[in-house]
């Protein structure tokens, strides 16, 4: 049941991204359900801030501010989730690895725990306590301001800490998908970081769920050809899609469904 909820209010935030807006009758007669049901997730979505509710429906938060970290978290969990684990699955014992800031980065974090001979370079706070105590995980952390909402370390120190590795892989994630190819996100410090990581990474693996291509944020700091496998539960977008084929990323998606 959670996981129905949860793809019935991925849907329902793609509408209000494509409408900008829209009343509950509206909504419910566009995705067949009751319109009791639409205002239970309406008010669900409201509490991890994802969309405001006014008068007889809802819209979405506004496009230039990225959603709180636990609004994030909460949002498309189960699909995360699957998506953590077929990541790390791409992750061989005995290798070196970036991994940034996000919740889906560190569900991938997650799965790595029972690793081994594994060397991971991270600016995600997150991360770095996911990982402390796995036994077969070497973490090292960047320097750098600490962002305190999601425990992210970003701005010129962490640029420059960064710059000075060259490894295996990077598992990164993205605030937005453009159909075009673009990956995008909201904080100019975190675009530099997630440039660095991009840079000196020999195969970047993206992980990002479906509402992802039907965000917006305003900073692109790299494009489909810098990826080499990205994994997410389903291409939705044909364009995105058709920009991954021409890009020759390798898509995995763990429910095509």
């Amino acid at each position: 049941m959670r996981d129905l909820a949860a793809v019935r209010q991925l849907r329902l935030v793609e509408h209000l991204d494509a409408v900008g807006h829209g009343k509950v009758e509206d909504l419910a007669r566009s995705l067949g359900v009751t319109p009791q049901t639409i205002r239970g997730d309406l008010r669900q979505l409201d509490e991890q801030g994802v969309v405001s509710r006014v008068r007889g429906g809802a819209m979405l938060r506004s496009r230039l501010d990225n959603l709180g970290y636990h609004s994030r978290q909460a949002l498309a969990a189960n699909a995360k989730s699957r998506i953590g684990e077929a990541a790390a699955a791409l992750i061989p014992d005995g290798v070196s690895l970036f991994i940034n800031i996000g919740t889906t980065v560190e569900a991938a974090a997650s799965r790595l725990r029972q690793r081994q001979r594994l060397m991971v370079v991270t600016n995600n706070l997150n991360v770095a306590e996911i990982l402390a105590d796995a036994r077969g995980i070497e973490v090292i952390v960047a320097g750098g301001r600490l962002r305190a909402e999601d425990r992210a370390v970003v701005g010129p120190l962490a640029v420059d800490f960064l710059s000075a590795f060259k490894v295996d892989y990077a598992v990164i994630g993205a605030s937005a998908l453009d159909a075009d190819g673009s990956l995008l996100d909201f904080d100019i410090d975190e675009i530099k970081v997630s440039q660095s990581i991009v840079a000196h990474a020999r195969h970047v693996i993206l992980v990002a769920d479906a509402s992802k291509a039907s965000r917006h944020a305003p900073v692109r700091f790299a494009t489909m050809r810098d990826v080499d496998t990205f994994v997410t539960d389903r291409v939705i977008d044909p364009g995105l899609a058709r920009s991954c084929a021409e890009a020759g990323v390798r898509v995995i998606e763990t429910d095509p469904s």
